[in-house]
């Protein structure tokens, strides 16, 4: 045995020994502290501010007793009390009662929460529901917004598919039955409707400051695009068909005709005006729009990209695209990579440029119709829109087939051809009682005088409400703890696709065999190397790294013009997937997690990173594997953008939230919850005190520093990267009169390693906390795969995991595989 690993067990035994020996202590301390400095003003008799803590005692027993901790704790941290005139305790007595009563509230926390170890019956997520209806109709739902009215979901853990937080309220039920109603009408029951075919070539108004210049320069002959879409000032993001604002009449595939052109591209401006890469061609994209649903030429809640093309520079050219609309919606045209903000730029130009123009620019400067006839400003012109649809569908479209089959809804076969879909939505073998309510309803619908067709879309809609449907409803009986077949694939489809099971899944569970240790694995093996796995690495890498929050603090748009202009989080977390979906191609230890010589990046985040790639990379060579060899400020998790911005806000960094979210994320130590009523650290506005300068003396207070010593020296070396993760060697200067206030990254961690950079910092991590990480990652995937919180009962399990993995080389392919063979996974 090599000496670190001797030292990591003898410091495991101590903790243990520790924690065991303080919490035989807790009681009889806490009793004693009580009775000393509170019991004379806070028990029964007296009870003052209404408190009483003659029967409190720990271990707490009831959610009250937890309130009544968390609030002694509070009052304790901020030295409240006891009051200034009673006695007082040490600081030593202060402290052994708040780390007391600390552990207790954890300790009773868990307890509160517990669910005996067993999946609490979940519902989908409204990610899975989803993924699950464009499974089972066999396109796309992401342009109806099924769920864009559901009530957000709850998170336990960062995690969206826990068991008990996805609570299923009288709103969300009537959501789901909308939703259904919706889903069927617009995709089965549209009215059989003759292709039309419709052609714009003038009357392109656009709206606000736009008009008048359009109207002057063009008479509305051309749809312009000036700006990409959703900035501050929304002027030329949007190019809506003023004449099709009605939209399609039913939904379908519709054929797209565009002529466009790009625009000054060369333009002699200064390129810094329009903040964008004028190397690279410009970008027209199709998004759908409602005009039901708000302005038409603003962002709306529904606008997934149905298509895009580079447009070429001065010529004209006609485009064809092939999309999906729903009936209502409008194609809209958006310039992905176009300028930051339309308006800002006309100003400057007006200012700039003022000689350049014969027109007089006049006193608001946002005038652009003489910058249009005369100047050189960059954008899309559209001069032609032609429209055809809906496009005929063989045998009706994949909707139908997926529904009824190849031959269609078929009258004589009707309930066949429910139950048949049924047995696919429910993702087990039918039941009587699942057929009674189907066949009831279809025949109640005949009997009211509706078609045979209408009354099963009626009755495909009580499917799709269904718990059966809603719910990953277990059929393993009650008095079993390992999961029926069925069960089992459902749990693993949704662990790794996020989706329903296959049909050589199902047909492993029709067998039998699933529930055998070899077609497991052989399964599970088939369903990682699959491109459907993206639902897993997706959902587990929002959940573990709490990149579903990506995007939730952005910086301000005049700071990091870059993060909008560029779509900069949707790169940082595509980084992120690839680097996860290698290292499960690869079977890489799980410790390149921590450090690693390479990661993948596209053109933009290689000039974020300031690697040499930058100049070599093409928007269209899409994400590259790059080396860090040599390179000290990127590797691992804690050198990507992606998780450097999540644990910022945006604005400003700190040692104490970085330091939090290593400590939760990578080591899986949560910290206690700060006192409710300690005020937050004041940032410095003159710049004449650093972060670590304003910490030191929050920690002066012995209580603070009980938990600030653990904390910040995880996050001192991340200071090194700005809120999105560029690599910086001083804060940003305040004012003239201040310099810049230089980044200190040294550090000690509570144990006594020091490190003086990032780089060392990761090695301390890599060479002596390890097997804390790699420990909370198995952790992880079992909360996120079986849909619960991983409890003290299964620690035994996971420690066995851990070992086993360990011996195998800590390949992530292996952690996995070994996760969904675990009992733990297969057990209710």
């Amino acid at each position: 045995m090599t000496a670190p690993i001797i030292r990591s067990s003898a410091l495991l035994c101590l903790t243990l020994l520790t924690t065991v020996h303080a919490a035989d202590d807790a009681p009889k301390l806490a009793q004693q502290f009580l009775g000393k400095y509170c019991l004379e003003c806070h028990d029964a008799d007296v009870q003052k501010g209404d408190r009483a803590f003659e029967k409190f005692a720990l271990p707490l027993k009831s959610v009250p007793d937890l309130i009544d901790a968390r609030d002694i704790i509070d009052q304790l941290t901020l030295k409240e009390m006891p009051p200034k005139k009673a006695d007082q305790p040490s600081d030593e007595e202060r402290l052994a009662m708040i780390r007391a009563l600390r552990d207790g509230t954890v300790a009773a926390y868990g307890k509160f929460q517990s669910t005996g170890s067993r999946t609490v019956m979940r519902r989908l997520s409204s990610r899975e529901y989803e993924n699950t209806l464009a499974v089972l109709f066999g396109r796309r739902v992401d342009t109806l917004g099924l769920t864009a009215d559901f009530p957000k979901e709850k998170t336990s853990q960062h995690m969206d598919n826990i068991g008990k937080s996805l609570v299923t309220s009288g709103f969300l039920v009537d959501q789901y039955f909308q939703s259904a109603n919706r889903l069927v009408e617009t995709r089965l029951g549209k009215p059989a409707t003759e292709p039309k075919s419709w052609h714009f070539n003038s009357h392109f108004v656009q709206y606000e400051e736009l008009q008048g210049s359009h109207k002057s320069a063009f008479n509305f002959r051309y749809l312009c695009l000036y700006e990409q879409p959703n900035t501050d000032t929304r002027q030329g993001g949007y190019g809506h068909i003023e004449d099709f604002k009605q939209g399609v009449p039913v939904s379908g595939l519709y054929d797209i005709e565009v002529e466009a052109v790009a625009l000054h591209r060369d333009t002699h401006y200064d390129p810094a005006i329009f903040g964008i890469d004028f190397s690279e061609p410009f970008i027209l994209g199709v998004v759908p729009g409602d005009v039901t649903k708000g302005h038409i030429h603003y962002p709306q809640a529904i606008e997934p990209l149905l298509a895009s093309t580079v447009v070429p520079d001065n010529t004209p050219t006609v485009f064809k695209f092939r999309v999906w609309l729903e009936a209502g919606q409008t194609p809209r045209f958006i310039f992905p990579n176009g300028p930051y903000e339309s308006r800002a730029s006309v100003v400057t130009i007006n200012k700039r440029y003022k000689d350049e123009f014969k027109a007089d620019v006049g006193s608001s400067g946002v005038g652009r119709a003489h910058i249009l006839l005369e100047g050189k400003l960059p954008h899309i012109r559209i001069s032609d829109i032609k429209i055809n649809g809906p496009v005929p569908e063989e045998k009706g479209g994949a909707e139908e087939i997926a529904v009824f089959g190849k031959d269609g809804f078929q009258e004589a076969h009707a309930l066949e051809q429910l139950d048949a879909f049924a047995e696919k939505a429910y993702r087990r073998p039918l039941t009587d009682a699942d057929r009674q309510p189907i066949k009831a309803l279809y025949e109640k619908r005949l009997a009211e005088k509706n078609t045979p067709r209408q009354a099963a879309l009626d009755a495909l809609k009580l499917i799709l409400c269904s718990p059966s449907f809603l719910y990953l409803s277990e059929i393993t009986a009650e008095s079993e703890k390992t999961l029926s077949p069925y069960d089992l694939a459902s749990r693993l489809a949704y662990a790794l696709w996020a989706a329903p099971p296959d049909a050589a899944l199902l047909a492993s569970a029709k067998s039998g065999k699933l529930t055998q240790d070899a077609e497991l694995k052989k399964q599970i093996q088939r369903m990682l190397a699959d491109e459907r796995v993206t639902g897993f690495i997706g959902g587990f890498l929002d959940s573990w790294l709490n990149l579903r929050e990506l995007g939730g603090m952005p910086p301000p748009r005049e700071v990091v013009r870059s993060y909008y202009a560029e779509d900069l989080p949707t790169s940082m977390k595509t980084e992120a997937s690839l680097f996860f979906r290698d290292m499960l191609k690869t079977n890489g230890s799980v410790l390149q997690f921590i450090d690693c010589d390479h990661s993948f990046v596209d053109k933009k985040l290689a000039r974020l990173y300031d690697l040499p790639e930058q100049k070599t990379l093409r928007l269209a060579d899409g994400f590259k594997k790059v080396s860090f060899k040599g390179d000290a400020h990127r590797g691992g998790l804690l050198g990507m953008a992606a998780v450097l911005t999540v644990s910022a806000n945006g604005v400003e960094t700190s040692p104490v939230t970085r330091g939090v979210w290593v400590t939760e994320n990578i080591l899986g130590v949560p910290p206690p919850p700060p006192p409710d009523v300690v005020p937050a650290i004041d940032p410095d506005v003159s710049g004449a005190t650093t972060i670590r300068d304003r910490l030191a003396k929050h920690r002066a207070d012995a209580a603070c520093a009980e938990c600030h010593r653990k904390i910040d020296p995880l996050g001192f070396s991340l200071e090194s990267f700005d809120p999105v993760g560029r690599w910086r060697t001083k804060y940003p200067q305040v004012n003239k009169k201040t310099p810049a206030p230089k980044i200190d990254t040294t550090g000690e961690f509570p144990s006594g390693e020091t490190y003086t950079d990032f780089a060392s910092f990761k090695k301390v991590i890599h060479d002596t906390r390890a097997d804390l990480f790699s420990r909370h990652l198995i952790r992880q995937v079992l909360t996120y795969t079986t849909g619960r919180t991983m409890e003290l009962n299964d620690d035994f399990i996971i420690d066995k995991l851990h070992d086993k993995v360990k011996k195998q080389g800590l390949g992530l392919n292996t952690l996995l595989v070994e996760c969904l063979m675990s009992e733990v996974f297969r057990s209710r």
